[in-house]
């Protein structure tokens, strides 16, 4: 099958875990935590149906392995672009660029991509100045809810992960008439 959307993208916490239930070591880095209701159906739907999926977050490299891959989904993930491993944080457009590289998206289809995150400094305002898709997931009480700046604000509001697939429906929709992303 063919997609209009070339890749999605998605933070760690508080996108794909919760947080709040994080069990973490001294260095900080989470040994586990259960992951957002709806994340373990909608990571491999979003696979099964060709999607090509990458993690960029902010934090420590082994809290990605240790918690998707005790919820079975970490190999779905083709590309993890963590801070800690790279050297740079969101919303610095070289953490973004880093995985759309990685998974072969030229740099004139950025516009075909999707962010989701949760918090709109780094992950929204990151997405939308590097010209890619925001979606924010607005799910944890635990983040700022206000945008600080134009930048901040998303192009794609959802309150449960799951919503998320009728937002890749909407935008695959819109890519096939013409339409842009946005």
């Amino acid at each position: 099958m063919s997609h209009h959307l070339l890749a999605i993208c998605f933070d760690f916490g508080d996108t794909l875990d919760d947080q709040g239930t994080e069990i973490k070591d001294q260095a900080l880095t989470a040994l586990r935590a259960e992951l957002i209701p709806g994340v373990s159906d909608l990571i491999p739907e979003l696979r099964r149906r060709g999607y090509r999926l990458a993690v960029v977050s902010n934090g420590p490299v082994g809290s990605i392995s240790n918690v998707l891959g005790a919820h079975g989904i970490l190999d779905l993930f083709e590309v993890c672009a963590i801070s800690q491993g790279l050297g740079i944080e969101k919303p610095d457009p070289r953490i973004f660029g880093y995985a759309l590289d990685h998974l072969g998206v030229p740099r004139d289809q950025v516009g075909r991509t999707v962010m989701v995150g949760n918090e709109l400094a780094a992950d929204v305002a990151g997405a939308n100045a590097m010209g890619m898709i925001s979606v924010w997931l607005d799910w944890a009480p635990r983040h700022r809810k206000t945008p600080a700046n134009g930048l901040e604000i998303p192009q794609h509001r959802i309150r449960q992960p799951l919503e998320l697939l009728s937002v890749i429906d909407e935008l695959e929709g819109r890519f096939s008439t013409g339409g842009s992303g946005a």
